[in-house]
């Protein structure tokens, strides 16, 4: 198998970028329709923060977004080929993340995820990751079918 290989993302990316993080975020269909993002808010995001990329043989195969927040760097819309889940690529692109933030003098590293998912509690706790909040789902998303937030989980950078 071909390495993968990780860069920044620039402006021309950002339509190829929206359709893994759909893919990526469909199970939340049983509490909210429609699309997790698209390439509008994609371009957005781009203007305040910027997605890392995983491709193989130039394709992308994974990507995060990656924000500085002062001395708290914020990850999110982490998402992964289901073919290459669970063989680290997320692990990677969450330590490059945190590895931008570090080397931007950031203490903190932040993320949110919605409280009615089973598996993602577990996943960033065993990165070091603490549930340490809540916050309201956000108005822009599609409205939730199910009452639901926002879970806020942070670890130290040290």
């Amino acid at each position: 198998m071909d390495p993968i290989a990780r860069r920044n993302a620039e402006a021309a990316d950002a339509d190829n970028i929206a359709r893994p993080v759909n893919d990526a975020f469909h199970p939340e269909r049983f509490f909210t329709d429609g699309d997790r993002t698209n390439p509008e808010k994609v371009r957005a995001l781009m203007q305040k923060g910027k997605f890392l990329l995983a491709e193989r043989e130039g394709k992308l195969v994974a990507c995060v977004y990656v924000e500085l927040r002062g001395e708290r760097g914020y990850f999110g819309l982490l998402a992964v080929d289901p073919r290459l889940q669970r063989a680290g690529t997320g692990s990677s692109l969450i330590r490059a993340a945190e590895e931008y933030c570090r080397l931007a003098g950031c203490a903190f590293m932040d993320l949110t995820i919605v409280n009615l998912g089973k598996e993602l509690p577990g996943f960033y706790a065993r990165r070091g990751y603490v549930v340490n909040g809540t916050l309201p789902f956000p108005e822009d998303q599609h409205p939730p079918k199910l009452p639901c937030h926002l879970l806020r989980m942070s670890k130290p950078l040290a």
